[in-house]
């Protein structure tokens, strides 16, 4: 192997081929395998992508040994101590932080594009009064497409913009529509002069009959909240976004497909989870039994929001929400029971040999629950408001995708054990 190639010997062959050696700006290297096929007639096989790099991105780095999460290389406890939710947003899309004119002109398109287009208040009245939120969300952003169709030129650059533009300025919109219709409350429509967490708030909760007002620390955690899920690497519905929009989809489908995916309770369904299993707990003397439970492989039971794909340190964003849930729990109730659950299930995971062996450290999920839950938002929104952190780092993905002049259609091998090739036999003589 030479400094900048891998050298890859097929032992059954004795046929040897090099492959160039890609090095980043952090993280292991990388040995590029495109021509594998070509030169040698073999693939790869790597269920979950596990040792599999799918692009070259620009846009985060994490370190999960080190419990390290880069947005465009500044560290993500900089960013949530020092930004907001927009600002960082503009970071993501644009590659660099916004002086204060780029930053105004940026805040003021989000926040005047709020508005949706009235005819989804029939689209959304079309869907059953106990359609889960996330289902509804799915249909209306993929709906898009069809109401703001003049800038669906993937290639054009200021379609792009535009696209991303509308769908990170309207989506709050949408999901408190969502919210509104599974409640048969009024829709309520968004204000200007509202940041974008206060907006989301507002309209989720503001009712025609009386004023509405916004707690700052609730806007303040749902801004951070927001922040920290602004993008993930490659994790699955950032890959289910690009693999759509490498297709050439519009931005529109490929977010909506994004939506479906995040919903699978193995990805942003966890908090609800979490919340879940700290209800099944119910108090803290039942911790114990459920250690046991869960450090039985033949129990089903497991302790969710725990451990992760990526981090096998501490999750650094579990560290920075879990000060906000604190400080909204003994706000508002003080003593919160599922909280007392929550801190004592991770003094425990800090300090047992098992979990510490495991590398089972509290993660995002294990906090943002307990904070949306003290802001009174049902388990079936929590998604919800997982999509609108997250639709900045699909966007700034998909464009950075479709921009890529090395950008093919995704098409994964795979390693064929069915049937060989056999003949048909008639029906009458099966």
């Amino acid at each position: 192997m030479g400094n900048n190639t891998v050298t890859i010997t097929n032992n059954s062959t004795g046929e040897s081929h090099e492959f160039p050696l890609l090095k980043g700006t952090h993280g292991p290297d990388v040995f590029d395998i495109q021509q594998l096929y070509k030169t040698m007639g073999l693939f790869t096989y790597d269920p979950g992508y596990k040792s599999t790099a799918s692009c070259e991105s620009r846009i985060t780095y994490i370190d999960g040994d080190k419990g390290i999460l880069l947005y465009r290389g500044y560290p993500i406890e900089e960013l949530s101590e020092h930004s907001n939710f927009l600002e960082v947003s503009y970071l993501i899309m644009y590659g660099e932080l916004p002086n204060q004119d780029e930053y105004d002109k940026f805040t003021f398109t989000i926040k005047h594009h709020s508005m949706v287009h009235e005819g989804f208040k029939n689209f959304v009245n079309g869907f059953r009064r106990d359609a889960h939120p996330m289902s509804i969300l799915v249909g209306m952003v993929g709906a898009m497409s069809s109401f703001y169709h003049d800038s669906l030129d993937i290639t054009d650059p200021l379609h792009q913009e535009i696209s991303v533009h509308r769908l990170l300025a309207k989506l709050p919109t949408l999901a408190a529509m969502a919210y509104k219709h599974t409640h048969g409350q009024p829709f309520i429509y968004p204000r200007n002069d509202l940041s974008y967490a206060e907006n989301f708030l507002h309209m989720m909760y503001a009712v025609p009959a009386e004023e509405y007002e916004i707690d700052p620390l609730h806007a303040k955690a749902l801004d951070v909240t927001l922040l920290l899920h602004a993008d993930h690497e490659q994790n699955a519905s950032t890959s289910t976004v690009r693999l759509a929009g490498s297709s050439g989809a519009n931005p529109f489908a490929a977010a909506s497909a994004g939506i479906g995916c995040l919903w699978g309770p193995a990805h942003g369904g966890a908090n609800e989870a979490v919340i879940k299993m700290l209800e099944e707990i119910k108090t803290p003397d039942n911790i114990p039994k459920y250690i046991n439970k869960a450090k039985d492989k033949d129990d089903p039971f497991r302790l969710m929001g725990f451990g992760h794909r990526v981090y096998k340190n501490y999750d650094p964003r579990a560290k920075i929400i879990r000060n906000f849930a604190k400080e909204i729990v003994e706000k508002l109730e003080g003593n919160d029971p599922l909280f007392e659950i929550a801190l004592k299930l991770e003094e425990i995971a800090l300090t047992d040999e098992y979990f510490i062996e495991k590398k089972l450290y509290p993660n995002v999920d294990f906090y943002s629950g307990i904070i949306y839950k003290a802001l009174n938002i049902p388990t079936s929104m929590f998604t919800v408001i997982f999509s609108l952190g997250r639709m900045i780092g699909w966007m700034a993905q998909w464009q950075e995708m479709i921009r890529d002049p090395k950008r093919v259609i995704g098409r994964p091998r795979q390693n064929y054990v069915g049937p060989a090739k056999r003949s048909f036999v008639s029906l009458d003589k099966r």
